[in-house]
């Protein structure tokens, strides 16, 4: 397919897709609304604020025409120029009272700009950790990136300007009618149907530009998704030669961006058509109407001030209101609708609502805590396979160590158990079940918790750090929940630590701790875990001997099922059975018996053995 040809091909299909979003429009404001108003109701005092600072706008627009009236008819055609010039000097002090007002419009502005940004920032992390959780392969998630960082922003902004457009409006618009209406009530019949009939015309345009603006939104992640997902694989793709297939994945959603751009423009151009249309027609009225109203008696001072507030007051307001409308409103619309998707509650396992660290969820007895069935794994098509046709049971309460080589497959195992990798050959299953759920599924699998070597400690409180995979609290309350944190502390003799950094409410700065304190902390989530399987994958490599001995002791005391990746041979000579991978075949035994058994592991030990232990 040629160039042209895609762009052609890629046009017609946005075309199609932007006719049919325009029918989603009600169903987005549906989705979007009943948070915008959750939102407001929230903020009814900043609300309040903005909109007393805005009622002293409407003081000086209502002087700046009603002033040059007076200053006309009571002052200067009427040969008394010092009550024209006062007049003038009440229209200036109006000018300044209304700067006055719009700096306090700004600072209450920050006050609901603000909470909206931060809020869709905790939405789309949220949003970003769901899908993770839900298909841990796809964890990389570029679109991600996009809501956190531009799209947020994009929301920032585009509400921004749009409380300020639509609130100068307002209250531009109360002010000039009032001050027409004080001046002569058929001005406001002589401008109001022009004006009205320019912002019907211009309404109709925003629900296929929003269509489009949506199309555009969606195509932009897709294409970051794509160019992520090449990114990821760009040496081998040019070493394989796959340049023209890398292509022709991306070459379609550029020419689509392309042609959705093209739209946007077309669209923003005939919104421009009516606003330069629409917008004049109150001033031609006005104009036209000027010999019949100056014959009924209207003053030539009253149809002054009555052009003042249409051309110094309302186009000016109309203009910004049409404009933000037509770009910030409907890119605000679509970029909200993309956060307003439902957030998935994390499930919680009946028996796991009012479970404590002593009785976490247990498999049936008969049924196997995890299982690997004639499972192959490799990296890569053509790739040596780092598991071949492996077979293992682990029951249920065991403790088992997993030993071999730097780059043997130790953390693949893991991967393949936490099921953030799927086997090529063979079935992994946990508790039973296949390990690895359904990208469908949501919130985290409280089958079995994952440690890696990288500790997760976040900025927080200490309590917060030791409870994140504990589930909601238990029926004991906070009271009963601080004794389970307090002996978890207790058991990996985190005592000194806890009070090294302030308390249990203190507040955690992860740089400020060494990487052994944060496999610590890591550690005792762990613990308080209601999961039955953990899966340590060198996650106690920083601790030295005996606080890694401490803390692999009350793991496996803990009821369920430890897999832990040794790198010292007392974690090994500890576990119940240890599992040898050496490349070729893997061997699982005790630590008494392995050595007759497998030269790789005789070897392991030799080494450890003959070396410092840790």
């Amino acid at each position: 397919m040629t160039g042209t040809q895609t762009r052609t091909a890629a046009g017609a299909g946005a075309g199609a897709r932007a006719g049919a979003g325009a029918g989603k429009e009600t169903e987005a404001w549906r989705r979007v609304a009943p948070e915008a108003r959750r939102f407001l109701r929230g903020r009814k005092s900043a609300l309040a604020r903005l909109g007393a600072w805005s009622l002293l706008e409407s003081a000086h627009t209502f002087l700046g025409g009603y002033a040059v009236a007076r200053a006309l008819d009571d002052g200067f055609l009427a040969g008394r120029t010092a009550t024209g010039l006062a007049w003038l000097a009440a229209a200036a002090a109006g000018a300044l009272l209304g700067g006055i007002a719009l700096r306090g419009v700004f600072a209450g502005l920050a006050d609901l700009v603000e909470p909206l940004r931060d809020g869709l920032v905790r939405r789309a992390v949220r949003q970003a950790l769901d899908r993770a959780v839900g298909d841990p392969a796809r964890a990389p998630d570029a679109g991600a990136v996009s809501r956190l960082t531009q799209q947020t922003e994009m929301a920032r902004d585009s509400f921004a300007g749009l409380v300020l457009t639509v609130r100068s409006f307002v209250f531009t618009a109360v002010g000039a009618f009032a001050g027409m209406a004080a001046l002569a009530p058929v001005l406001l019949l002589t401008v109001l149907p022009p004006l009205l009939l320019g912002v019907a015309v211009f309404l109709a345009t925003l629900r296929p530009m929003a269509a489009v603006q949506r199309r555009s939104l969606d195509t932009d992640e897709a294409l970051a998704d794509r160019l992520g997902e090449l990114g990821g694989g760009l040496r081998d793709i040019v070493a394989c030669g796959g340049q023209p297939a890398a292509q022709a994945r991306v070459e379609p959603l550029i020419a689509a961006q392309e042609q959705l751009a093209r739209r946007l423009a077309h669209w923003a151009a005939l919104r421009t058509l009516a606003l330069g249309t629409a917008g004049r027609l109150p001033v031609i009225a006005l104009l036209a109407a000027a010999p019949w109203l100056l014959a009924h008696g209207i003053t030539a001072g009253t149809l002054a001030g009555g052009l003042t507030y249409v051309v110094q007051a309302l186009l000016p307001a109309l203009n910004s209101l049409m404009t933000a409308l037509g770009s910030a409103g409907t890119r605000l619309l679509v970029v909200l609708e993309r956060f307003c998707a439902p957030l998935h509650p994390l499930p919680v396992a009946p028996a796991a609502r009012a479970q404590q660290v002593s009785d976490p969820v247990r498999p049936a007895a008969a049924v196997a805590a995890a299982e690997l069935r004639g499972v192959t794994f490799a990296y890569g098509r053509g790739a040596a396979p780092v598991l071949d046709a492996l077979d293992l049971v682990v029951r249920p309460g065991e403790h088992l160590a997993v030993v071999g080589p730097s780059g043997i497959g130790k953390s693949t195992l893991t991967a393949l158990l936490a099921g953030m990798l799927a086997p090529d050959a063979g079935t992994v299953l946990v508790a039973g079940e296949a390990a690895r759920r359904s990208p469908d599924a949501g919130g985290p699998d409280l089958r079995r918790t994952l440690l890696p070597q990288q500790a997760y400690v976040f900025t927080g409180t200490v309590r917060e750090n030791l409870t994140h995979l504990s589930g909601p609290p238990d029926q004991g309350g906070a009271r009963t929940g601080d004794a389970r944190v307090r002996h978890a502390v207790s058991a990996l003799g985190l005592d000194a630590l806890v009070e090294r950094l302030g308390g249990l409410d203190a507040q955690v700065r992860p740089g400020l701790l060494s990487r052994g304190e944060g496999q610590q902390l890591a550690l005792a989530a762990a613990y308080l875990s209601p999961a039955p399987l953990l899966l340590l994958d060198e996650a106690t490599c920083h601790l030295d001997p005996r606080t890694e001995e401490r803390a692999e002791r009350a793991l496996a005391a803990r009821p369920g099922t430890l897999v832990v990746v040794a790198h010292r041979v007392s974690s090994a000579a500890r576990a119940d059975r240890v599992l040898v991978l050496d490349g070729t075949r893997a061997v699982c035994g005790t630590h008494a018996d392995l050595p007759a058994r497998s030269p790789l592991y005789r070897d392991l030990v030799g080494k450890w053995n003959g070396t410092t232990d840790g």
